[in-house]
């Protein structure tokens, strides 16, 4: 496998485990009610299905960045592993009809040009 199709896989599955986790805890907390700091709720939160998302999306991002880590430049892989951010931003406006804002997007535009510069100067470096 070449290196420009290791990345979008790698980057790829991380994104999606990422984004996994971050919506399974907004629908584990949606459907658990308000938090009160009971055993009581902590069960409820635990039958949800929800959660179990939220985990196998941290096990999955933890596997996915560990084998991107091994491979890939530091600084661009961590600035990319922040695209995150910008999917569930769009995601959640998408599917929890959550409106976003001017500064929302303006700092979602600033984490995808910071790693498309990122990735320029990173690809002009002579490589080992």
């Amino acid at each position: 496998m070449n290196k420009a199709c290791f990345y979008i896989l790698g980057f790829g599955a991380l994104m999606l485990f990422d984004t996994l986790t971050q919506f399974s805890f907004k629908l584990a907390s949606t459907h658990a009610g308000e938090f009160v700091l009971r055993l009581d709720w902590l069960v409820q939160v635990f039958h949800k299905p929800w959660i179990y998302g939220a985990v196998l999306g941290y096990l999955g991002a933890f596997v996915a960045w560990m084998t991107l880590l091994k491979h890939a430049p530091v600084g661009p892989a961590f600035a990319a592993s922040h695209l995150e951010i910008v999917f569930v931003l769009i995601l959640s406006a998408i599917y929890f009809g959550e409106k976003l804002k001017t500064m929302q997007i303006v700092g979602a535009l600033c984490i995808v040009f910071g790693i498309v510069f990122l990735s320029l100067s990173e690809s002009k470096k002579p490589h080992d």
